[in-house]
């Protein structure tokens, strides 16, 4: 068995590295982003209205993020 990898091998391992990243790293920062939002809000109820919008402002661009590593992961898989 020779330790020399295929081109193809390696793409798909690349592929597979991105993948991943791509599912846990937005993730956990979305559950934090709502986690804090949600503690914020029940100490103070009266701020719902003010937390809730930067609150999903910053949850868009965390997954902006997973959609441009997602994109990222296509093109070392088709190119």
């Amino acid at each position: 068995m020779s330790p020399e990898m295929s081109p193809e091998a390696i793409k798909v391992l690349a592929t597979a590295a991105v993948i991943i990243g791509v599912t846990i790293a937005p993730s956990i920062a979305i559950a934090l982003i709502g986690a804090n939002a949600l503690k914020a809000i029940g100490r103070n109820p009266e701020a719902a209205s003010k937390i809730q919008t930067p609150m999903i402002l910053a949850i868009a661009f965390a997954e902006a993020i997973a959609i441009y590593a997602l994109v990222v992961a296509l093109i070392i898989k088709f190119v």
